[in-house]
């Protein structure tokens, strides 16, 4: 009887070894902010920040108004109080901050910026252009392009799709995840959504809208 409970522990200490990592998640919040980091540095920083992100302009004790009960409520989700418990440190561990700031991933970011100045930007002001669910850009309407544009614009839009999926790959495996590449798609597909500018293009449910 005594030699079955020794032989029972190993699997015990199995189980819950696999209690403990099993809460290893895709951390949604990091995703967003990295995300739009890069982004905006692609597209440019013309855009305002949302003032419950951007965090600026507020006293102390601002955040303990009445009126920014949603902030703290929001801040409130983000925080590990198993971590601070000190329950679970693998679950603490599966917590990463997405970084963006590998030198490939840099190097890619630097290439669509550069591009995106020089050729993409015309596309999406003049309604020829926009960003499509999946992540990628599309050729809506050739027509708004001029005839003498349209093969570099084509080309720099392949050129373009051809690095979203790079960096959306990259993103994944520079952070120890390369099963995540379909999540950070999803993540920058939202954001590329959301930082258009006013009148650029984009799809939703399978339709155009404009902004």
């Amino acid at each position: 009887m005594r030699m079955r409970r020794w032989m029972g522990l190993p699997v015990a200490a199995v189980m819950l070894t696999a209690c403990v990592t099993i809460n290893v998640y895709f951390p949604a919040a990091e995703a967003r902010e990295a995300a739009q980091e890069f982004v905006e540095k692609v597209i440019g920083d013309d855009a305002a920040v949302p003032a419950d992100e951007a965090g600026e302009g507020t006293s102390p004790g601002a955040s303990l108004q009445p009126g920014n009960a949603a902030s703290a409520l929001a801040l409130a989700s983000r925080i590990d109080w198993w971590a601070l418990a000190g329950v679970g440190s693998a679950h603490a561990q599966g917590q990463p901050d997405i970084t963006i700031k590998t030198p490939a991933i840099q190097a890619i970011q630097s290439r669509m910026a550069s591009r995106f100045e020089s050729q993409l930007r015309a596309g999406f002001d003049a309604g020829a252009l926009g960003f499509a669910a999946d992540g990628m850009i599309v050729v809506r309407d050739a027509g708004k392009l001029p005839l003498k544009d349209r093969v570099a614009i084509n080309q720099a839009v392949a050129d373009d799709n051809r690095d979203r999926k790079a960096v959306y790959r990259e993103v994944a495996v520079a952070n120890g995840h390369p099963e995540w590449e379909s999540q950070i798609r999803d993540v920058f597909a939202r954001q590329w959504i959301a930082s258009a500018r006013k009148g650029w293009w984009y799809q939703s449910g399978g339709s155009w809208k404009q902004k």
